[in-house]
């Protein structure tokens, strides 16, 4: 008979930033910007939901919301099912942004329901938790990043995803500007073309190299690793004051990206450098400097007040 934590647990999972330019739908950055999920199960049917923060208002509080459809498919594959669980989301992520909102939604669910089960390390590793997580988002890089933390490289080898994770640099130091809109993902992909140039494709492919080498090696050369003509340039109309921007930040040596789908903008920054940025930005977005998150999700112990 399964055996389920008697208390509370709670994870932690990090916002995320893919594609970093040129490395579309495979490199991800985790950033120290985390969501706080704690479930306790029970022996009421169903699932109580509560929501603070990001979302509030906004997602569902039944069994349809993302946490608790991830922790649902987690049991499911875990071969258990509580009879019901009480969960508390604390949120700070921003959704619709281009942070991996819906990524840590889902690497967390499940993280958390791993962490519910007494042999649930033993029973769902790093890697099928990642397949899991693939049947609520199909695309790795933002899941592969908010599971392991750093800087990650995600494919997909045949149905199954994998992923290498490298350190990055020390000197880097990421800022995010995060405008007052939102741009959902499905509306940003429907933007892009079904086919690419050659020369785009190669351009792309050479810059996505550097990228992994600046990132790990020599962030001298981030400028030019961040360059990308594939998914920037053909959504600047859904985003043209992101695009100007990136602009305006990479005329003065700014290593500025589009953060995943957008429309949050991304600096590698190998220096403080957030004033410059809100200065080129406004008021109307939100600058943080947020470092790189050297952990992807975990459980982090809840004690008693």
């Amino acid at each position: 008979m399964s055996t389920w934590l008697s208390g509370a647990v709670r994870v932690r999972v990090p916002a995320t930033s893919a594609n970093l330019g040129p490395g579309f739908d495979s490199l991800g950055l985790a950033l120290g910007l985390y969501d706080s999920l704690t479930a306790m199960v029970s022996d009421d049917k169903g699932v109580l939901i509560e929501v603070e923060g990001e979302g509030l208002g906004e997602v569902a509080l039944d069994s349809s919301h993302l946490v608790a459809r991830a922790m649902a498919l987690g049991f499911a594959a875990m071969g258990a099912m509580p009879t019901g669980f009480v969960l508390r989301c604390t949120n700070v992520i921003p959704h619709g942004r281009g942070l991996g909102s819906s990524a840590a939604a889902i690497i967390g669910g499940l993280v958390l329901a791993r962490g519910l089960h007494e042999q649930g390390d033993s029973l769902l590793s790093d890697h099928d938790l990642l397949q899991l997580a693939l049947e609520l988002e199909p695309h790795p890089d933002n899941l592969a990043a908010a599971l392991h933390g750093g800087f990650t490289t995600a494919w997909m080898h045949d149905s199954s995803a994998e992923v290498v994770r490298q350190e990055a640099h020390i000197d880097i130091k990421p800022i995010i500007a995060i405008p007052e809109f939102r741009v959902p993902t499905a509306e940003a992909r429907s933007a892009l073309s079904a086919t690419v140039s050659r020369s785009d494709a190669s351009f792309n492919i050479s810059r996505s190299a550097l990228l992994v080498h600046a990132i790990t090696k020599d962030p001298t050369l981030l400028l030019e690793a961040t360059d990308d003509r594939l998914h920037q340039e053909p959504r600047r109309a859904m985003y043209p004051s992101s695009m100007d921007l990136i602009d305006r930040l990479r005329a003065q040596g700014m290593a500025a990206v589009i953060s995943g789908a957008g429309p949050t903008v991304l600096v590698l920054a190998t220096k403080d450098q957030r004033d410059a940025v809100h200065v080129e930005a406004g008021v109307r977005w939100r600058v943080e400097s947020r470092p790189i998150a050297t952990r992807g999700a975990y459980v982090d112990p809840v004690t008693a007040s």
